[in-house]
């Protein structure tokens, strides 16, 4: 029996399926590849994130150690000098504490084998007396003068040296002893040449600490840090060697200390037509307003007469208050701690900030700057003419103002062509525009 023919709808049945379940198997496979990949995104991903940011930490961390070891060298090789002029850079570590702690404690251990440096006894020391005695032999018609370097020799450079031009261009008979170790040298000798050939009295000489001091207030604490009894602290070592040094010069001596970074402006003893600098006096940094009594003293310049009262006690303060981890204790503070508890400031006249500080440390770099229209050099002139009308001299405050170049035009490079003494060659000091 034969077969019979399929219909036509029987035959477009399985098409018609085929072309149904086609669109949803694709919509069912792209439902699975979306849930896979969400899956894959949220459960696995951040492991591998995690593993990236470990691999990042660890690449960072290692940086940031060589970055902080180059720091701590280049720490290491500034603390070579006795003392710096401007203050340490900004830890990079992630833990400022601990830094700051860390060059604390290495700033101490290095100023403890300086110390010992500085004050033992030498060929050098052992002729100090005797080369101050030469420099003296002959009255000193414009004064006796001080200045302490005990930095390295390569630090003093042209802004010292345009200090000791001002000195000798307003005092040309003078005496200038410049106690220093490293000045006491051939290279020192060649950086005075220029002043010595012209006939001028200035030598170096390493000190002796223990002649100066001796019969002072001060002698017990020397002998007891050469004992390794005192702590040096993390202050720098020339900072706090220099105020005790200067007092004891004074006191031996008499005349007028002087900071390298003093600009002397005219004579100290005939300003201006005035009667000059008291015998016995310091500067004041501060004073204030309503009252015009002072507020803080400075250091940088004293005038006394030998074994003045005021010296020993500035010495006795010293013995008896050291401390080489505070900035400013042992020296200016203290000037001013002694003279606040002395009846009549102690026989010791007290200047006005005018006299050797008429422009603050935080506003000095201004003085440095070029004028940059008619308004700047207006102001410049008559900044110049206020000064000179009624300072000695004006400190650079060197700490803030070492790197800084003295702009032509600028107040600074006004002053310095006022006081120099070999002005062709000082003019190399100026930045020219």
């Amino acid at each position: 029996m034969a077969t019979p023919p399929s219909s036509p709808t029987t035959a477009r049945k399985p098409l018609l399926l085929f072309s149904i379940s086609l669109p949803v198997l694709l919509l069912v496979l792209a439902l699975v590849f979306l849930i896979s990949h969400t899956t894959f995104s949220l459960l696995i991903c951040p492991f591998l994130l995690k593993s990236t940011s470990r691999s990042n930490v660890t690449i960072s961390s290692s940086s940031t150690s060589s970055a902080s070891l180059d720091v701590s060298m280049e720490m290491t090789m500034q603390m070579q000098a006795f003392h710096h002029v401007s203050p340490p850079p900004p830890p990079l570590q992630a833990s400022p504490a601990v830094s700051k702690s860390s060059r604390k404690k290495a700033s101490t251990k290095r100023n403890k084998s300086l110390l010992k440096l500085l004050l033992r006894e030498t060929p050098q020391t052992r002729r100090f007396a005797a080369r101050a005695a030469e420099l003296f032999s002959a009255p000193c018609a414009d004064g006796r003068f001080f200045m302490t370097w005990l930095s390295p020799l390569a630090q003093f450079d042209r802004r010292e040296l345009l200090v000791l031009e001002s000195l000798f261009r307003w005092h040309p008979r003078a005496c200038l002893l410049v106690a220093s170790d490293t000045m006491d040298s051939a290279g020192g000798a060649a950086k005075l040449a220029p002043f010595t050939d012209r006939g001028l009295r200035v030598a170096a000489a390493a000190p002796d600490l223990a002649y100066l001091l001796r019969d002072t207030p001060a002698e017990a604490w020397l002998a007891a840090a050469r004992r390794g009894g005192v702590s040096p602290g993390s202050v720098p070592l020339g900072q706090n060697l220099s105020n005790l040094l200067r007092l004891a010069l004074l006191h031996r001596y008499g005349g007028v200390y002087l900071d390298a970074d003093v600009l002397v402006l005219t004579s100290f003893f005939s300003p201006n037509g005035g009667g000059g600098l008291p015998r016995n006096a310091v500067g004041a940094q501060a004073a204030d307003a309503a009252t015009g009594g002072w507020r803080r003293l400075n250091n940088a310049v004293m005038a006394f007469d030998a074994a003045h009262p005021a010296l020993r006690e500035f010495m006795a303060e010293f013995a008896a208050t050291f401390d080489g981890s505070r900035w400013g204790h042992n020296g200016p503070y203290l000037v001013s701690r002694v003279l606040a508890r002395l009846a009549g400031d102690g026989g010791v006249a007290v200047l006005p900030p005018r006299a050797f500080y008429p422009v603050d440390w935080i506003k000095i770099g201004g003085l440095f700057r070029a004028p940059r229209d008619r308004g700047g050099e207006r102001w410049v002139k008559a900044k110049v003419e206020n000064i000179r009308g009624g300072s000695f001299g004006i400190h650079l405050w060197n700490r803030e103002t070492k790197g800084m170049e003295i702009e032509e035009g600028s107040v600074i490079a006004s002053l310095v062509s006022h006081s120099c003494l070999f002005c062709n060659s000082s003019s190399m000091s100026v930045k020219q525009e």
